[in-house]
C-alpha cells in the first residue's frame, strides 16, 4: 500500500478539500470477499465519519471490482478479477475508482494493482494440428524457417519465457523479441538436408514459461524434404508503415507489400499471407495472397488498439519463405461523446448557503485522445453558478451567489460538457435543484396603517375590519399569526374592547361602542410568522366610532322647573322684531345628526311671535297691543337633523306688561292644594308677629340712633350705604345665532325638606330678567342683576331711598306675595320671613 496526500486550492488560494491518493496491490483470481486493504486506516479515518459521510465507492465502469466495507472500513473483492482479461499483456495492470464522502465532500482516489499469477500455459495456434514445413534438400546451412509463435496470456516472469525445439542433427531454434517484448522463434538449418538420406522429419516445439509451477506447451513440426529451391522470397522492405484512421471502412485498402524470388517457374512463384498474429490483428486486416495489397477487414478502434503490428510472409512453391513486418498506426478520431455521471448531488440546497458551496460533483470522461479528449463544462443560461475542477476527470458545481427563494425556489440546471475534437462532440445532463426555505422575511402588511368605521350601538361580537399580512416565506415560516398588543384605552386594556381572531385577522366588537363616550380606538397589530426564530412586524389600526342620532335635543334654557313658571317680559311698547328669548338646546349627538332646528309647536297668539328655525330666537312679528293677553304660552319644539329624527319640546312662558302688579294679578290663579291650609294659618300669624315686633323693635333702634347722631353732627343722614338700583327690563343677546350655548347659565335651587310638594326656585341668567312664579304662590318675586354697580359712581344724580323706606317697601313686597294664607305652605313663608328679618338686621348693622 502507498499513501499520498495532496491539497486541491481554488483560485482565491483557498484550500477546498484534503485528498489523499492511495495505492494497493493484489494477486489476481482473488476470492469474493476476500481483503485488498484497510481504508478507514490508512486513511486516517474513523468508522463514524465513514458512516456519516455515508462513504462509497464512484466509478464510471460497468463492473464493480472492489466492495467497500463501512462498517469496518475495508475494501475487499467484489468480483473475480481476472487480470488477462481486465489488461490484457499492458503492464503495469490496474484499475482507478473514487471513494467520496459527503458532509463534508470529499475524494479520495484508490488505485488497485492486478498482480499476475502464472494460470495460463503458452499455448500455440492450432496446437492440434502440426507445422508442416517442406524444405528444398539444397537449402543452405542457415535458412531460417519461421515457426508459429505461443501465446501466453500472462505477463512478466509468468509469460512466454523460452522455446525449446527437441533434439535433432539438422535443426537449431533461433528465438527473437519484437519491440513490444514478446518473442517468436525462427528454426535454422545448420546442417544440409539430404532427402535420399532422411525425407521427413518430425519435430516438437515446446514453449515453456518463467512462472512457478511451470507452464508449457507442444506443437509438432512436420518436416518435407524437397527437391532443390535454393532462392527464398525477399521483400523489399524489412519493415513496413503505415497509417489507418480509427472507423475506417470494412475493405479499404491500407499498404501493398512487395516481394521477389529469383527462383524461376514453381519456385518463383510467391504467394502472401499474414502469419498467424496474436490479439484483435487477425480480425482487422486481411491480405490479397496474390498482389500483396492489405486491407481492413475488421473494426478499427483507437480506444482499443493504437497499434497494430503484423507479420507477412512470402512463399515460393519450392517451399521457401520471406517475411517482413508491417507496422500499423492507429490515428484517432473524435468519436466519442463524453460521458457525464453525477456522483453527488445536494438537493435541496438552503437558500442561506453560502456563495462557493458545493452543489453537484460530477465526473465526466471521454474516451478520446489528446485535444479529442480534452473536455471543458459549461452552464446553459445565466444561473447563479460555476463548474472547477477538482480532480482528473472531476468536477464541481458550485455557488456563484447567495440564492434567494422567494425569488426563484428551484433551478433547472443543464450541464453540457463538450470536448476539443473537430467536430466537437458534447453530452448533456439535466439536474433540477431545489432550495429550501429559511425564515428571513418578515410578514408585511399590505398597507402601512388601517382605518376602519363602525356605527355606534353595534351588537358585541360584530366583525370590524380584517388586516391582512403577507410573507414571502415558505410553510411553516409563512404561517402568519395575529396578535393584538396589550395598549390602554381610556385607563382600559385595549382587549375590552376588540378581540383580533389570530388566524384570519379579524377585529371583532368585544362591547356594544358609544359615539359620546368613545369616538375612536387606537390600536396595534402585530403578525408573527411560524420560522424559528419568529419575525414579526406591527400595523397601527385606527376604528373610527361613526355616531348614530340616538340622543334627543337637551334645552338648557329656558329651564324647565316643573312646579314653578318661568317667564319672559315683553313690554307692551315692544316693536316688531323685539328678542324676547332665545331657546337654546344641544344635541350629544354629532354631524348632521346634531344640526338643529327651532319650530314653533303652538302659542296662545300664532300671530305675535315666531322662532327663528336656525338659532330658536323668538321675536315678535308685529307690534305689541293693550288688547294682547299677558299670560302668553308657547310650545317650541327642537328637532335634529338625524334620520329618523328626534325632538324636544319646551314650554315657554311669556309676559306681555309693563309692570309687575299687571304681571302678578295675571299669573297668581294657579290653582293650589288645599290640604295644607288649616295647618298654615297658625304659622302665618304666629311669624307676622314676629316679624312685627321685629321691625317696630328695629324702628326704635333706628330713631335713637338718628337722633343721637342728630345732636352731634346735625346731620339727618350721611351714609355711603350700598343703594340697590331698580333697572327696567332688559335683554342682551351674546349667544349668537348658531344654536349652540356659547356662555355659561348658572342655577340657583332652594328646595325644603318637603319640597316634593312644593318649592320656591329661583334663577339667574347673565344680562336677563327672568320672572319666577311659583303655582303655589301668590306673588311673583324678581331679581335683577345690573351690568354695573351704581355705587361706582358716588356722584351719580340717582335718587337714593333712605333705608327704612326703602325696608318698609320691602316688608310690604313681602307681605303681599304671601297675602293669601292658602298660596304659600310654612316653609315658603318661614323663608319670606327670613329674608325680612335678615334685612332689618342689616339695615341696623348699617345705620349703627
Amino acid at each position: 500500500m502507498a499513501l499520498f496526500h495532496f491539497h486541491l486550492f481554488d483560485s482565491k488560494g483557498r484550500c477546498w478539500s484534503a485528498k489523499y491518493f492511495i495505492r494497493y496491490s493484489m494477486p489476481e483470481e482473488m476470492k469474493k470477499g476476500s481483503v485488498i486493504g484497510n481504508v478507514a486506516q490508512d486513511l486516517g479515518l474513523d468508522l463514524k465519519r465513514l458512516r456519516s459521510g455515508r462513504a462509497r465507492i464512484v466509478t464510471g465502469e460497468n463492473v464493480h471490482y472492489t466492495e467497500l466495507k463501512t462498517d469496518k472500513g475495508i475494501l475487499v473483492v467484489n468480483e473475480r478479477i481476472d487480470r488477462e482479461q481486465l489488461c490484457g499483456d499492458v503492464t503495469p495492470c490496474s484499475f482507478s475508482f473514487e471513494m467520496i464522502l459527503e458532509n463534508p465532500i470529499e475524494l479520495h482516489r484508490i488505485t488497485v494493482e492486478v498482480l499476475d499469477i502464472n494460470d495460463h500455459a503458452p499455448v500455440f495456434p492450432n496446437k492440434d494440428k502440426a507445422i508442416s514445413l517442406e524444405i528444398s534438400e539444397s537449402a543452405v546451412v542457415g535458412v531460417q524457417f519461421p515457426l508459429q509463435s505461443a501465446e501466453d496470456l500472462d505477463v512478466g516472469q509468468n509469460a512466454l519465457q523460452d522455446y525449446i525445439l527437441s533434439p535433432n542433427d539438422n535443426f537449431i531454434l533461433k528465438q527473437h523479441a519484437n519491440p513490444d517484448g514478446s518473442k517468436y522463434v525462427e528454426m535454422v538449418l545448420q546442417k544440409p538436408l539430404d532427402r535420399e538420406r532422411r525425407p521427413h522429419f518430425s519435430l516438437k516445439l515446446i514453449a515453456v514459461d518463467g512462472g512457478t509451477p511451470q507452464r508449457s506447451g507442444t506443437v509438432n513440426i512436420d518436416v518435407t524434404v524437397l527437391d532443390a529451391n535454393d532462392n527464398i522470397p525477399v521483400f523489399n522492405q524489412t519493415i513496413y508503415r503505415a497509417s489507418v484512421v480509427e472507423n475506417t471502412v470494412k475493405g479499404t485498402r491500407i499498404i501493398t507489400v512487395n516481394a521477389t524470388d529469383a527462383d524461376s517457374g514453381s519456385y518463383g512463384h510467391i504467394t502472401y499471407s499474414l502469419s498467424k498474429m496474436k490479439g484483435s490483428a487477425a480480425d482487422v486486416f486481411s491480405i490479397d495472397e496474390n498482389t500483396g495489397t492489405i486491407y481492413v477487414s475488421g473494426q478499427i478502434d483507437y480506444e482499443k488498439d493504437r497499434k497494430y503490428e503484423v507479420r507477412v510472409e512470402a512463399k515460393d512453391q519450392g517451399g521457401l519463405t520471406g517475411t517482413s513486418k508491417v507496422i500499423f498506426e492507429v490515428i484517432d478520431v473524435n468519436d466519442n461523446a463524453p460521458v457525464i455521471n453525477v456522483m453527488s448531488f445536494s438537493s435541496p440546497t438552503s437558500e442561506d448557503s453560502p456563495p462557493g458551496t458545493t452543489i453537484v460533483v460530477l465526473n465526466v470522461k471521454d474516451a478520446d485522445s489528446e485535444r479529442n479528449g480534452e473536455i471543458k463544462c459549461s452552464i446553459e443560461g445565466k444561473l447563479p453558478f460555476k463548474i472547477e475542477s477538482s480532480l482528473t476527470n472531476y468536477y464541481n458545481l458550485i455557488s456563484d451567489q447567495h440564492f434567494d427563494r422567494e425569488s426563484v425556489s428551484e433551478y433547472n440546471i443543464t450541464i453540457t460538457a463538450t470536448d476539443f475534437g473537430s467536430p466537437p462532440l458534447s453530452s448533456s445532463t439535466k439536474l433540477h435543484l431545489k432550495i429550501s426555505d429559511v425564515n428571513d422575511n418578515a410578514p408585511l402588511f399590505d398597507k402601512s396603517s388601517y382605518s376602519a368605521y363602525i356605527t355606534e350601538n353595534n351588537s358585541p361580537g360584530f366583525s370590524i375590519f380584517a388586516v391582512s399580512a403577507r410573507d414571502s416565506d415558505w410553510n411553516q415560516n409563512a404561517r402568519i399569526s395575529y396578535l393584538l398588543e396589550d395598549t390602554q384605552v381610556s385607563g382600559s386594556s385595549v382587549s375590552t374592547y376588540v378581540s383580533l381572531n389570530s388566524d384570519s385577522g379579524v377585529l371583532s366588537a368585544v362591547r356594544s361602542f358609544d359615539y359620546e363616550q368613545i369616538k375612536q380606538l387606537q390600536l396595534v397589530v402585530k403578525a408573527q410568522d411560524g420560522g424559528s426564530p419568529p419575525l414579526s412586524s406591527n400595523v397601527t389600526v385606527k376604528i373610527i366610532i361613526q355616531d348614530q342620532n340616538d340622543n334627543p335635543p337637551q334645552v338648557l334654557y329656558p329651564v324647565q322647573t316643573g312646579g314653578s313658571v318661568v317667564a319672559e317680559m315683553v313690554p307692551r311698547s315692544a316693536d316688531v322684531g323685539y328678542l324676547v328669548t332665545k331657546v337654546v338646546a344641544v344635541d350629544v349627538d354629532s354631524g348632521q345628526n346634531a344640526w338643529l332646528s327651532y319650530k314653533l309647536q303652538k302659542a296662545t297668539d300664532r300671530a305675535l311671535f315666531e322662532v327663528d328655525s336656525q338659532n330658536g330666537e323668538i321675536r315678535t312679528i308685529r307690534q305689541v297691543s293693550d288688547k294682547d293677553a299677558v299670560k302668553q304660552r308657547l310650545s317650541v319644539i327642537v328637532e335634529d337633523n338625524g334620520q329618523p329624527s328626534r325632538s324636544a319640546t319646551v314650554i315657554v312662558n311669556v309676559a306681555v306688561a309693563d309692570s309687575f302688579p299687571e304681571v302678578l294679578s295675571e299669573f297668581s290663579d294657579f290653582p293650589h292644594d288645599k290640604e295644607y291650609n288649616d295647618n298654615l294659618t297658625f304659622y302665618l300669624v304666629l311669624a307676622l308677629a314676629v316679624v312685627s315686633f321685629l321691625f317696630i323693635t328695629c324702628l326704635v333702634v333706628i330713631i335713637s340712633v338718628k337722633i343721637y347722631r342728630w345732636r352731634q353732627s346735625r346731620i339727618l343722614y350721611h351714609s355711603n350705604l350700598p343703594v340697590i338700583p331698580y333697572y327696567p327690563p332688559r335683554y342682551s343677546d351674546t349667544l349668537g345665532t348658531t344654536g349652540t350655548l356659547q356662555h355659561v347659565y348658572n342655577y340657583e335651587v332652594c328646595r325644603t325638606t318637603d319640597s316634593r310638594k312644593s318649592d320656591c326656585k329661583f334663577g339667574r341668567a347673565g344680562s336677563q330678567n327672568v320672572l319666577i312664579m311659583d303655582p303655589s304662590c301668590s306673588g311673583t318675586m324678581q331679581r335683577m342683576q345690573s351690568e354695573k354697580s351704581i355705587l361706582d359712581e358716588p356722584d351719580s344724580p340717582l335718587e337714593v331711598t333712605p333705608w327704612p323706606a326703602y325696608l318698609s317697601l320691602f316688608v310690604c313686597e313681602e307681605i303681599s306675595v304671601c297675602k293669601t294664607l292658602a298660596s304659600c305652605n310654612i316653609f315658603q313663608f318661614t323663608f319670606h320671613a327670613n329674608v325680612i328679618t335678615g334685612f332689618c338686621i342689616f339695615s341696623i348693622s348699617v345705620l349703627l
